[in-house]
């Protein structure tokens, strides 16, 4: 009788045990920094990104990288047709600007590249971006330009083929690309990065650019 008593004390405290990491154990956070980020159904990049100088096209002519000297950048790859992952992505960044105080907001710029130049003229952006923050940019060119933009900074992107109608999905990479004040590619925050892992980006960057 002691024995089977023993046993079911024991049976009895596993399964509390049991429950109580059921109801408070959470996984590990991911690493809110992350080189690349790319959709899983498109290909790996070979080689880090360089990042690096560009020219592509806004609604008022030629914008370059080099224009924004100074500031932090924070660069998007999506396309304005995207259905949840670019509103969402933006929506973040968007919520990440506001929090910051307003001297360190004159020090950011975001930018949004479009994936799908066809249909994204600099005009569709100009209306497309202010929706989310007047301090997000939005820029197109020619499909090799923004091929090659997007190879510089580890981007990846896919249009599917069309269908009866003519409307076509582009798998893209999400994540936003983070570049110092003096136009070097620092790293990625991956895709729904809170707004807090933003601001906390950008403060690094910040704060980095200051001590020099």
């Amino acid at each position: 009788m002691p024995t089977r008593t023993l046993l079911m004390a024991l049976i009895g405290a596993l399964s509390a045990i049991l429950i109580l990491l059921a109801v408070f154990w959470e996984p590990v956070p991911p690493r809110p920094i992350a080189r690349i980020a790319p959709h899983e159904r498109l290909p790996a990049a070979t080689a880090p990104p360089a990042g690096g100088e560009f020219t592509l096209q806004g609604a008022q002519g030629d914008v370059r990288l080099s224009d924004f000297r100074g500031k932090v950048v924070l660069i998007y790859f999506g396309y304005t047709y995207c259905p949840d992952v670019c509103p969402t992505s933006l929506s973040l960044l968007a919520q990440a600007l506001s929090e910051l105080a307003p001297d360190e907001r004159e020090r950011i710029q975001g930018i949004f590249i479009s994936v799908d130049p066809e249909r994204d003229t600099a005009a569709r952006l100009q209306e497309y971006t202010p929706f989310f923050h007047p301090q997000i940019v939005g820029l197109t060119g020619t499909s090799a330009q923004i091929a090659r933009v997007a190879e510089q900074y580890g981007s990846r992107y896919h249009k599917q083929a069309p269908d009866a109608e003519g409307r076509y999905a582009v798998d893209h990479s999400s994540a936003t690309y983070v570049v110092d004040p003096r136009g070097r590619l620092t790293g990625a925050l991956p895709h729904a990065s809170t707004p807090a892992q933003i601001v906390a980006a950008v403060r690094e960057q910040l704060a980095s650019a200051a001590s020099r």
